[in-house]
């Protein structure tokens, strides 16, 4: 049997050993079931709706703040829910806080979870909230969010074909990078220079991927789908993601390393820390699979919203394999297993580093 990660989440093949055999009753209705890689599970509804759920963690960071965290909390989940291209309608969140967090840090909290899901038009229809021994971690339970829509509307990461251009919004690294530089301030400023500091930063206000899902999946219509799957940047960054879209969508891949955007402060940040950009954690940044014919139409719409938006490959039938190519050298894409971020977060926290 395949054992845990060190950290994180678990890999694909300890997920099709111990959880995806085991799901319960096979009901005709669900139309998506739980797979690695497909950030949402799709379930049919009478009267020509479907309904889909996603789920994750909550965070509560000491050495971030209260605000962020909740930022965090419900960003990450609305993440998930965006690459359907809908925006969460309803959310379930279930808190299990540290017996240290005062009720007053709590109501400051639980005020940003509420304004964050108002201003997305998500409403908070329940949950469970408490105090227990033994949490430290810096997560603090789990949510659901739930959105409906007419069938056929909703995507999910597994719809990518051979052919598909390979679009990444924003650049890489962006919610790691700025984790980092706002828990150690000091560390960044001293081996980055305070602008470098205050750059990676200003990245968490990034971390929302909700507006880029959105305006690509505007371009879709009932006779022609331009985007075909998106997949959320989460725990492997950049390139697990694309391995993690091209798996479920039985697709290989080739993408150019060279074109994948990294800016500046992340590639200092993440050098201070020992970690590589293109494989840790990047919340904020979305992979979209869009037709060849429709690419730069795709393109342009997400720059015109300011988003930054860049071709780095494209899907290839399964037997191509999932691969790298890097000065017109291809190699395979290998998957990293646990995201580096977690040892280097949790290292440095130990350390005490400032």
């Amino acid at each position: 049997m395949q054992q845990f990660p060190e950290s994180g989440k678990i890999g694909d093949e300890l997920f099709k050993e111990t959880i995806y055999p085991f799901c319960g009753s096979q009901r005709p209705e669900v139309t998506t079931p739980p797979q690695f890689g497909v950030d949402v599970s799709i379930i049919q509804l009478p009267n020509g709706y479907e309904m889909a759920l996603t789920s994750d963690p909550l965070s509560l960071i000491p050495t971030l703040g209260l605000r962020e965290s909740a930022w965090l909390s419900v960003c990450l989940m609305a993440n998930d829910m965006a690459t359907t291209g809908k925006a969460p309608m309803y959310a379930q969140f279930v808190l299990n806080l540290p017996p240290t967090l005062s009720a007053p840090d709590f109501a400051e909290y639980w005020k940003y979870i509420n304004q964050y899901c108002t201003k997305m038009g998500t409403a908070i229809t329940g949950g469970h909230t408490g105090r227990f021994e033994g949490m430290h971690a810096t997560v603090a339970g789990g949510g659901t969010m739930i959105a409906t829509a007419p069938q056929g509307e909703m995507l999910t990461s597994k719809g990518a074909a051979a052919g598909d251009v390979i679009i990444v919004t924003k650049e890489a690294a962006l919610i790691a990078t700025s984790i980092l530089a706002r828990s150690f301030p000091q560390t960044v400023a001293n081996k980055c220079g305070t602008e470098v500091q205050q750059a990676a930063a200003e990245l968490f206000e990034q971390t929302s991927a909700l507006p880029a899902a959105i305006a690509a999946a505007s371009l879709n219509t009932a006779q022609y789908k331009a985007v075909t799957a998106m997949h959320d940047v989460t725990e492997g960054g950049l390139l697990c993601a694309i391995y993690e879209m091209a798996l479920a969508a039985n697709c290989g891949a080739v993408v150019d390393e060279a074109s994948l955007p990294t800016g500046d402060a992340q590639q200092k940040v993440c050098a201070v820390f020992g970690i590589d950009p293109h494989y840790c954690i990047g919340a904020g940044s979305m992979i979209i699979a869009a037709k060849k014919d429709a690419a730069a139409s795709v393109i342009d719409a997400l720059q015109a919203k300011g988003i930054k938006a860049t071709a780095v490959g494209h899907f290839t039938p399964m037997t191509e394999g999932i691969q790298t190519m890097k000065n017109d050298i291809k190699a395979p894409l290998i998957h990293p297993g646990t995201d580096p971020y977690w040892k280097a977060f949790y290292e440095a926290f130990a350390q005490g580093l400032k």
